[in-house]
């Protein structure tokens, strides 16, 4: 992205197309952002099925609400994100306030819970968003137990660049923690 203020063409047109009603449209968003939703609101539920019920009202919220996306601050990946955390986050909040009710634990406990998901959520986000290199890199560190020299072998490139692809990918994933996390989607970190 250039500047800020001039997001992506195809976030511009997408949206441009859902205000109009198109149904391609949505289709072609679901195609490109559905494992996305189910995967973030998955992590956050931690149920299968919940985790598809949340994917139907994110995009049924997309379709009815085009408008309320802005791409001035920023992409529609990021929007979707942030919009698909926030209905887990009500969703799981829900849910648990009602085993709470039924004398299932704590305030505490909930709030935990809500902070373990968010995070998870968020370290899910950072990883799909991370360019391939860095997050080919990683998995083959962590997944196949590599070192950097294997690394570095297994992407055919030198040994400092498999080192610097590695620090970079877990800086990025260090801040999955953080509250305003970059890398995360605008007010993905805040208010949960």
């Amino acid at each position: 992205m250039a500047k800020k203020d001039a997001p992506p063409r195809w976030d511009r047109k997408m949206q441009q197309r859902l205000a109009r009603g198109e149904a391609a449209a949505l289709g072609e968003l679901y195609d490109r952002f559905a494992s996305l939703v189910h995967g973030l609101a998955h992590r956050v539920l931690g149920d299968e099925r919940a985790a598809d019920g949340i994917t139907r009202e994110v995009f049924a919220h997309v379709w009815q609400h085009p408008e309320a996306y802005d791409p001035k601050q920023g992409p529609l990946r990021s929007w979707v994100a942030t919009l698909t955390h926030r209905l887990a986050v009500q969703r799981l909040r829900a849910t648990e306030t009602a085993a709470l009710t039924r004398g299932g634990g704590s305030t505490e406990d909930l709030e935990r819970k809500v902070r373990q998901a968010s995070v998870a959520a968020r370290a899910d986000y950072i990883v799909q968003a991370m360019p391939v290199p860095l997050r080919t890199a990683l998995e083959l560190a962590y997944f196949q137990r590599r070192d950097y020299r294997q690394t570095a072998a297994d992407l055919g490139v030198t040994e400092d660049e498999a080192r610097r692809r590695l620090r970079l990918g877990l800086q990025l994933l260090s801040t999955a923690h953080d509250a305003g996390a970059p890398g995360a989607p605008p007010g993905y970190g805040g208010a949960v």
